[in-house]
């Protein structure tokens, strides 16, 4: 479990993000066409798990542009932005603001993803919603790197994120 805050207040997760240099798990998440995406559809790509509460906040939509601008002109990366938000919020989200360089993918049937990923909120206003993280993926599925946002209304380290790309 993981200690992080919303506006002060000490919220938790269901478990820590998976360890720099191990296997990510797998995962099965819903695109906005409502097919089904895994780990192995991305296989040969980098990626940049874009994980957050919901689009429809200030931050998360940030983040969403922020990486659709800066990471998705990275040679041979994709990113996938991660919620609980039904694929309609993604769709009409990435649709209003035009960005076509991320793949919005949502874990709202199981919620499976956010127990394996440790990012499931246990507690607190935003208790069943991921918390504000990211976690970086080599072509091989390997964790590169990896940030749980301290501060959950605060960006990601959208740099560090990069450099890990850049340096793999």
């Amino acid at each position: 479990m993981a200690t992080v805050t919303l506006k002060g207040g000490e919220i938790h997760t269901s478990g820590n993000l998976p360890a720099t240099g191990t296997k990510a798990p797998e995962f099965k998440l819903t695109a906005n066409d409502l097919s089904t995406k895994t780990l192995a559809d991305f296989a040969g790509s980098k990626l940049v798990l874009n994980i957050f509460p919901s689009v429809d906040t200030g931050t998360c939509a940030t983040s969403v542009r922020e990486f659709n601008r800066e990471a998705s002109a990275l040679e041979n990366t994709k990113v996938l932005c991660i919620s609980r938000d039904l694929p309609f919020a993604h769709a009409r989200f990435c649709g209003a603001e035009g960005l076509d360089n991320v793949v919005s993918l949502s874990d709202f049937k199981t919620g499976d993803f956010g127990k394996a990923y440790g990012v499931d909120f246990i507690d607190g206003p935003l208790d069943g919603l991921h918390s504000r993280s990211v976690v970086v993926l080599d072509e091989k599925g390997n964790v590169l790197y990896t940030e749980q946002v301290a501060e959950t209304v605060d960006e990601p380290n959208y740099k560090a994120a990069l450099e890990a790309l850049l340096n793999e």
